[in-house]
């Protein structure tokens, strides 16, 4: 006997295997949450779909309010994010209370780009008179534009390391290894940071070079204690010029007063004997006009007063006696007095 598989089994019972009836299912779900309780429909059916919709009304609102709130954030005054938004850049969120729509859009990154980064660099270098030199250099930066930090550079500390030896290389072998060595590795530096600003601002790396450092610099260690002889050599010199150049400064100002003190002297000595000079000529013309006037009584007074200047210096006096001997005087107070002042 034939049975059909949609009814029931051969042995009476309900066959469970067969799929729902679509039409009915669709007929039950619109009887849930569209009947009023008329004909063929459920008498609660009214207040059902009211509680159901109620319901996922504030299930809705509590899913919106958390989605705001996920998207809510609050930046840093000295922080900057990047924000994408289905996968592509969208903007850069500043300092404070910012939003953005949690799933759609992603932080992409969040950087301080206020606070000083650093980067070390130790290498060996060949300098312009061929000799190698171990130099490590520090290179201090912040980030001047957090976008281009993000996506224009794919490890933006590889890119400062590899950019800062480039120009370290540079600027280093177009100067000598005295120069490195001694008073001019600040210019050198300096250099070093306007090459480096160079090559960043060609990558748009959005590196912003603080300060660049040129921590240690010394020549290679199998010829160190040779270089440190050397160096002592040369601070020696420089030593004893210094010293040179002081005593110089010391003694060149007292013979400058020296020679104007002897220019002077002599001035004074000059004029001293020109007036003397003058002096006698005038008291010569003097004495002329006098001799001429009466030449015997004149060369009477000259010839005493030249005898009374010899006779004034000398301690013997002799006399002239007509007829008979010579006589010694001895001035005794002015043999006392003259042994008075050789005394003093």
């Amino acid at each position: 006997m034939s049975w059909n598989p949609n009814d029931n089994d051969p042995w009476g019972r309900k066959n469970n295997n067969n799929p729902p009836d679509l039409d009915e299912a669709i007929k039950k779900l619109r009887d849930m949450f569209f009947s009023g309780g008329g004909a063929g429909g459920s008498s609660g059916g009214g207040p059902k779909l009211a509680l159901n919709f109620k319901f996922f009304s504030y299930l809705l609102l509590i899913l919106l309010a958390l989605y705001a709130f996920l998207g809510i954030r609050i930046v840093n005054e000295a922080d900057r994010e990047v924000v994408f938004t289905l996968g592509k850049y969208n903007r850069v969120l500043g300092p404070g209370l910012q939003f953005h729509f949690p799933v759609i859009e992603e932080i992409f990154a969040s950087e301080n780009i206020s606070r000083i980064r650093a980067v070390n660099l130790p290498t060996n270098m060949l300098t312009k008179d061929e000799n190698i030199v171990d130099v490590e250099l520090n290179v201090q930066y912040t980030i001047s534009d957090l976008k281009k930090y993000s996506l224009n550079v794919e490890d933006p500390e590889v890119t400062i390391k590899q950019a800062t030896e480039s120009a370290l290389r540079h600027v280093v072998g177009e100067n000598i290894m005295d120069d490195l060595l001694t008073s001019g590795a600040a210019t050198i530096s300096s250099g070093i940071q306007l090459r480096l600003d160079e090559y960043l601002a060609i990558y748009d790396a959005g590196i912003s070079v603080q300060q660049v450092n040129i921590e240690q610099r010394q020549p290679p260690a199998d010829v160190i204690d040779s270089f440190r002889d050397v160096v002592a050599a040369r601070e020696d010199k420089e030593r004893l010029q210094n010293e040179a150049e002081k005593y110089a400064l010391s003694i060149v100002p007292v013979a400058r007063g020296d020679a104007q003190r002897q220019l002077q002297d002599a001035e004074a000595y000059k004029q001293k004997v020109i007036a003397i000079a003058e002096g006698e000529a005038e008291r010569f013309e003097a004495l002329l006009t006098e001799y001429q006037k009466a030449p015997e009584v004149t060369r009477e007074r000259l010839y005493l007063d030249a005898l009374e200047e010899v006779f004034a210096s000398s301690t013997k006096v002799m006399i002239d006696v007509e007829g008979g001997n010579n006589l010694l005087y001895l001035p005794l107070d002015q043999l006392m007095k003259r042994e008075e002042e050789e005394d003093e």
